[in-house]
């Protein structure tokens, strides 16, 4: 079986290191030179089941309104004219309810900590370092009664299994000393001692490498124009340098997923959320070992070997990658309040990424109702925590075995038959 894996971020990856352990002849196609040069090139690096959380929750309208005239929230809302943005915004709010926010959780919770196990089971059979901590997270919070609210929706974790811990402020000095600095305006936290944290990129081009070694092929530089559909069927990838034919095609281009696969005729629910992401060099013995998120600014830290990673913001601006310093102010601010000693604030890195995310919160992992064409995307701003898991569910159905969990709320089929849409011409030349 010559399988065609478009996409090379973690998520495309992990999909052919699955294939090719399972006999496949496996090609990978992405226009970028390297592996995880994209979204999955300078993520928040946490491996973070205990943020599962689906972001249509009850006060997301309010939120994402606040945010059009607000500069001080984690959202920010740009008018577009681009109806997939209006036609995906509706569908976000119709799942804004009490009852599909639970549920999608719990889906996702599900896939996460599935998927936790499946990073971890892959690192220790290929001898992958990526400068991965194994200390927990802590999601820390300055508001009392800000903190009361997280302590009543980590409830719904702790139902389902997930390990946390309530924590005050000295407890959660004694768990991350470097956050010593700002003790005294602790509410408190929670502590999930099960998460983790890694570096991404380094964790995705160290897999590459055994995939390599495992016999697939990496065709880089490698522009994708769409699809070729015949009989119900796709024949061919069209890239700039030729078609490219297989027996099976796997869409995990992320946010550029539904543009590729509308030249197939087929609608994804997948619109991009811009992310920011700064990293700073910093001494190792002062860098934080236990990653987490300042709940009130939602910006996400991590420390990577020499490096501490941060993110923060979710940009509804479309297929804009741009970004400015400013950007990153919040997050420069809140670095300087947590870990002033041994960072070079003098030499940041800024990044900026577009997140592919469902109007509903989980992703799209399975068959198309294209025949031979298979989906993994969709995975948010949460792709490196579900990468393995997806990617190993995805493996398993093109492959005909049970998954190893429930795969419900997953499929495609979930958004009803009213997805397809005629083959279209207006995708950008460069489609992916």
């Amino acid at each position: 079986m010559k399988t065609i894996v478009l996409g090379a971020g973690v998520v495309g990856v992990t999909t052919a290191y699955y294939l090719a352990k399972a006999g496949h002849q496996v090609v990978v196609i992405d226009r970028q030179s390297a592996a995880a040069a994209e979204t999955s090139y300078a993520n928040a690096g946490l491996i973070a089941p205990g943020h599962s959380f689906t972001w249509n929750s009850p006060r997301a309208p309010k939120l994402l309104l606040q945010s059009i005239w607000r500069k001080d929230l984690a959202y920010r809302m740009h008018f577009s004219l681009d109806p997939r943005f209006w036609i995906w915004g509706l569908k976000f709010l119709r799942a804004c309810t009490a009852g599909s926010a639970r549920a999608n959780t719990l889906i996702k919770l599900r896939l996460c900590r599935y998927s936790q196990a499946k990073i971890e089971e892959i690192a220790a059979a290929e001898g992958l370092s990526y400068h991965q901590y194994k200390k927990g997270l802590l999601y820390f919070y300055r508001d009392p009664e800000h903190f009361q609210q997280g302590i009543r929706n980590m409830t719904l974790m702790q139902e389902q299994g997930q390990t946390i811990e309530i924590v005050d402020a000295r407890r959660c000095v004694e768990i991350e000393p470097a956050l010593k600095p700002i003790e005294s305006k602790l509410a408190g936290a929670i502590y999930c001692p099960n998460d983790g944290s890694g570096d991404c990129n380094l964790f995705t081009l160290q897999l590459a490498e055994r995939c390599r070694r495992l016999g697939v092929e990496f065709r880089f530089e490698t522009p994708i124009l769409g699809l070729e559909a015949r009989g119900g069927r796709i024949a061919a990838v069209r890239t700039e340098k030729g078609p490219v034919a297989g027996d099976a095609y796997v869409l995990s281009l992320g946010s550029f997923s539904p543009i590729v696969a509308r030249s197939a005729g087929l609608d994804l629910p997948v619109y991009p959320v811009k992310g920011f992401s700064l990293t700073l060099p910093i001494d190792p013995a002062l860098a934080p070992t236990v990653g987490g998120v300042d709940e009130g600014s939602l910006v996400a830290y991590c420390g990577m070997g020499d490096r501490l990673r941060m993110t923060a913001t979710a940009d509804f601006s479309g297929y804009d990658n741009s970004h400015r310093p400013e950007d990153f102010a919040t997050m420069m601010a809140v670095a300087r309040e947590l870990f002033p000693k041994g960072v070079d604030f003098s030499k940041p890195r800024y990044w900026s990424c577009l997140r592919p995310m469902t109007p509903d919160g989980p992703p799209i992992i399975g068959a198309s109702p294209i025949a031979n064409l298979w989906l993994n995307t969709g995975q948010g701003h949460m792709g490196w925590t579900m990468s393995c898991g997806s990617s190993r569910v995805l493996a398993d159905l093109m492959l005909g075995r049970q998954p190893e969990i429930a795969t419900a709320g997953l499929d495609f089929a979930r958004y009803g038959n009213g997805a397809a849409a005629a083959p279209s011409g207006d995708a950008p030349a460069r489609a992916a």
